[in-house]
């Protein structure tokens, strides 16, 4: 039997961290507390359509990916994170303009656009530009295109959506795990960073100043006994006769 290579068998620990993110996710301040404990390891960040947020995970582009939910968990560890607000894209001068927030309801009446059917957020505001219809879309999506041609107001009774953050079961580490604390908000001093469980050096003993020297005696009493304590009724006594 041929010998087996027992060092193919090792995993190799991980030298750099790749993630993706759907667009509205804004990343940046997890990249600035990773830069700040982990100077180490390099991070690589990339943004993927929302066709693409798990695909980047099987094929090897990401170690995790930020996703928007609901997404196929199927060989997946996925933890959610935060909803987002959802807002009603309108083309621009729409009666919506004049209030600050809208009621689904009360837009019974207009034409939604399917914003997967048109090919994704862009595309959507693009059509709704032309004004053949109203899309609903989460406020960050709306923002980062920022389509001028559009308007776009707060919709309530409308279900929101939700961010999450995804990688494939098994590939747990303990850098993929202090990114998650990252994330979710842990201090570097948290003892659930791997960061921090990793064991200090000791502190030397701080040197003894007392000396080498002979102890000193016990200090001998100083003052006599009380030469009226214990007397009888004869005792002198301070005060009035």
């Amino acid at each position: 039997m041929p010998a087996t290579d027992e060092s193919a068998q090792i995993t190799e620990p991980i030298t750099e961290l790749r993630f993706a993110y759907v667009a509205g996710v804004t990343p940046g301040k997890w990249i600035r507390r990773w830069e700040e404990r982990m100077p180490d390891v390099p991070l690589h960040a990339f943004m993927s359509d929302d066709g693409a947020q798990l695909s980047v995970l099987r094929d090897g582009s990401a170690d995790l990916s930020f996703v928007r939910l609901p997404v196929d968990r199927e060989g997946l560890n996925v933890i959610p994170l935060y909803e987002e607000q959802p807002v009603v894209v309108a083309p621009k001068g729409h009666e919506i303009s004049v209030f600050e927030e809208v009621a689904l309801e009360d837009l019974s009446e207009e034409n939604f656009l399917d914003v997967e059917e048109m090919g994704g957020p862009d595309m959507a505001l693009q059509v709704v530009a032309s004004g053949a219809g109203l899309a609903i879309l989460p406020m960050s999506v709306a923002r980062h295109l920022n389509n001028k041609q559009t308007v776009m107001r707060l919709l309530t009774g409308a279900p929101g959506t939700q961010i999450g953050l995804a990688w494939l079961a098994g590939t747990d580490s303990p850098v993929i795990e202090e990114f998650i604390g990252i994330v979710r908000g842990r201090t570097a001093q948290s003892s659930r960073q791997p960061s921090a469980q990793q064991e200090k050096p000791k502190k030397a003993p701080k040197p003894d100043r007392r000396g080498s020297g002979p102890k000193k005696p016990a200090v001998a009493q100083r003052y006599a006994p009380n030469p009226d304590k214990g007397r009888g009724k004869g005792s002198r006594k301070k005060g009035k006769r």
